[in-house]
């Protein structure tokens, strides 16, 4: 199977389903490591696009931002409920992956 060009991949929705996606198959399979599986493998294939379009600088950054997200996902869903906060970090994460490499 071969992957699709780096350059004509459209993140944003890689970024977004990789944390709603990670945290839905941790949730339902009772296995956390498998959802970190998945949210790994949406970063790493997103990652690729994000280093072809923009360079190194804007991959690191836009890792940043999924891991970030992820990372501030836990303490947030302690405040406003898990699912809400996921939605906030696929938001978060998404949109960036959209204004910064999706977009050109």
């Amino acid at each position: 199977m071969a992957l699709r060009n780096a350059t004509h991949v459209q993140t944003a929705p890689i970024a977004a389903l990789g944390l709603v996606g990670g945290y839905l198959t941790a949730r339902e399979t009772g296995i956390r490591p498998l959802g970190g599986v998945l949210l790994g493998a949406a970063g790493i294939f997103a990652g690729r696009t994000w280093l072809a379009k923009r360079g190194p600088v804007g991959a690191a950054a836009l890792s940043a931002i999924y891991l970030g997200s992820f990372g501030a996902s836990h303490p947030l869903a302690k405040k406003i409920g898990a699912w809400p906060s996921v939605a906030v970090a696929a938001a978060v994460s998404g949109g960036a992956a959209y204004l910064v490499a999706d977009r050109a």
